[in-house]
């Protein structure tokens, strides 16, 4: 790709917008129940808005569409559980987490089971969810980056998402973050839906390169136009007939220097460095796990027991994990209360089910113009380089800036969230909790995910954070539910569900990359681990905490009464009021109160 000028403009633009807006908010954020909270001044429509431009991320933003290209009608399920999550989170916790009166999702724990060992554990999971989130906004910035300035390299990326994200939370807390969200989500929706129909409406006006092969046909797609792709990763492919091209570099464990020819019989390997060279025409190589024909993509997978399984532990990790994430849920807490928390989760619902209408479209797009993808499987840059596929000269470059900088501001309102909940659950529980010991675990935070994106594997963004998700589906969604819902819920049986749930996970991930190493065949449920690990945790959890009536807390009738009591009757409390600021400070909240909305 050539350097892009425009979308060099659009990132620097984005950047400085992001600054002033937190620089802004931050200049009333005088204590830390500014730095936590936001004084719970949030009102739902904005706080719907920030959680919407927090929530899609890099997975939503890059992800989603080239998850679509690869896997096609199996991909699906990603936008619509991201979405569904958050009708369980409607229905089953928000109003019941806010009224808890807690600051993060470990001081809801200890709140409600009275353990300050839990509350420990919770912590050391919660700071881990975060920091594994973080990693691949990221690793989206550095290839994002890298699309839009060639040569750059993939840690610039990181690095410029680092500073700016790390100076807004450690300068205002959540009170700063509020509004830049908020902000970014409509910046998002409008980078992705402009492009979207303008790029539609060229595919039905029979505009873009001639030559490519329509999503009807049975057969691979092919390259629209002479296509040269550059491998930066060792590949395995298939092809599904006989292909011939130009190869320059190492193909199939041996020397190229010219023509070459791949049969259908069996798998071809490529070396990093490799250039290939193909005709327009030529059917298109695909990465070995990727459908290879049209007609295989447009149907969900094959009749086997293994991709029925891993579609519903997929559909167990999504609808169930989004509870269960700490940057998500301590938006909640900076409602007034339950009421408006409820509130928000509907908006939120009608936010995210539009936006992702738009990366579903430019994934089937994709396959049909930028199949160049399918040989490196470097798919997440879809909607990076679509624009320019389809309109060359400047049309193409312009859509391609407002997509870079939608995608840089997925990365930098996910990262926000995720370092302000990470770093305030550092902070109040590992911290004496004065703001200056807040901005030190803002910088420690910041510094762990950017040191393993170094050292991480960039995978499908998708993908990765689909792990996430399971994760956070066997640890804090059966805590949260069980604990609002069922006041038998004991501190032991938690924690033993939590050690079931999470271990899980945490051993199918190391299993997944020992296989990634090696070249071994993973199992599904390596990959997909939601299935076993959810049911596991819910079941242990309830058997251990029959089994241990003395670890349940003794008020256990009071709480439960806080956390389902209406509203009005005012039985709602901040926890630690003397050691995070008096609420009602009217000397303090005078200025910079959040318009309500």
């Amino acid at each position: 790709m050539e350097l892009n000028p425009w979308a060099v403009a659009g990132l620097v633009l984005v950047a400085l917008v992001t600054y002033y807006l937190g620089h802004h908010s931050s200049r009333s954020a005088t204590s830390t129940h500014d730095f936590l909270v936001a004084r719970r001044t949030v009102r739902s429509r904005r706080n719907a808005a920030a959680i919407s431009g927090e929530y899609l991320s890099a997975a939503s933003f890059l992800g989603v569409a080239g998850i679509v290209l690869k896997d096609g009608a199996d991909a699906t399920w990603y936008p619509i559980g991201f979405t569904a999550g958050y009708l369980a989170l409607m229905l089953f916790v928000a109003a019941p987490l806010r009224r808890s009166g807690a600051y993060t999702l470990p001081d809801f724990v200890e709140m409600r089971l009275g353990s300050l060992g839990l509350r420990r554990f919770a912590t050391a999971f919660a700071v881990f969810i975060g920091i594994l989130y973080m990693v691949p906004q990221l690793q989206g910035a550095g290839l994002t980056l890298g699309e839009i300035v060639p040569g750059a390299p993939a840690w610039a990326g990181a690095v410029v998402v680092t500073v700016l994200v790390g100076a807004n939370v450690m300068f205002g807390g959540m009170r700063a973050i509020t509004l830049v969200q908020a902000f970014q989500y409509w910046l998002k929706l409008f980078a992705i839906a402009v492009p979207t129909f303008v790029l539609c409406m060229v595919f039905f006006a029979g505009g873009g390169p001639a030559g490519m092969r329509s999503l009807g046909a049975p057969a691979p797609p092919v390259f629209p136009k002479d296509t040269t792709v550059s491998v930066k990763t060792n590949v395995t492919v298939k092809v599904n007939t006989e292909t011939y091209f130009y190869a320059y570099g190492e193909i199939d464990d041996g020397p190229a220097r010219g023509a070459a020819h791949w049969s259908p019989a069996v798998p071809h390997k490529v070396a990093s460095g490799t250039t290939l060279k193909f005709a327009a025409g030529t059917p298109v190589p695909v990465v070995s796990d990727i459908p290879a024909t049209n007609d295989t993509w447009l149907h969900p997978a094959s009749g086997k027991i293994t991709d029925l399984l891993q579609t519903y532990s997929l559909i167990f990790a999504l609808f169930l994990g989004t509870m269960g994430l700490p940057h998500v849920l301590v938006r909640f807490y900076t409602n007034p209360d339950g009421r408006s928390a409820r509130r928000t989760t509907v908006h939120v619902l009608l936010l995210l089910g539009l936006f992702y209408l738009f990366p579903t479209m430019l994934g089937a797009l994709a396959r049909m113009y930028v199949p160049q993808l399918l040989v490196t499987g470097d798919t997440d840059a879809a909607v990076l380089m679509l624009p320019s596929a389809l309109l060359p000269g400047l049309p193409g470059q312009l859509l391609g800036a407002i997509v870079a900088a939608g995608a840089f501001a997925a990365f930098l309102s996910s990262s926000s969230g995720l370092l302000m909940s990470v770093a305030g659950v550092v902070f109040t529980d590992l911290l004496p909790g004065r703001i200056r010991d807040f901005r030190v675990a803002t910088v420690l935070v910041a510094l762990c995910p950017l040191a393993l994106t170094f050292l991480v594997r960039t995978e499908d963004l998708s993908l990765s954070i689909g792990i996430t998700f399971a994760l956070a589906a066997s640890t804090f969604s059966p805590l949260l539910l069980l604990g609002i819902w069922w006041r038998k819920l004991s501190w032991p049986g938690a924690m033993a569900g939590m050690i079931a749930g999470g271990g899980s996970v945490l051993a199918a991930l190391i299993y997944d990359t020992v296989c990634g190493y090696t070249g071994t065949v993973p199992p599904w449920w390596t990959v997909q681990p939601a299935l076993i690990s959810v049911p596991a945790a819910f079941l242990v959890t309830y058997v251990v905490s029959r089994l241990t009536r003395s670890g349940r807390p003794e008020l256990v009738n009071d709480i439960m009464l806080r956390l389902h009591a209406p509203d009005p009757l005012g039985l709602v409390q901040d926890r630690v009021v003397a050691r995070f600021g008096q609420v009602d400070d009217k000397a303090r909240t005078g200025r910079g109160r959040h318009r309500k909305a």
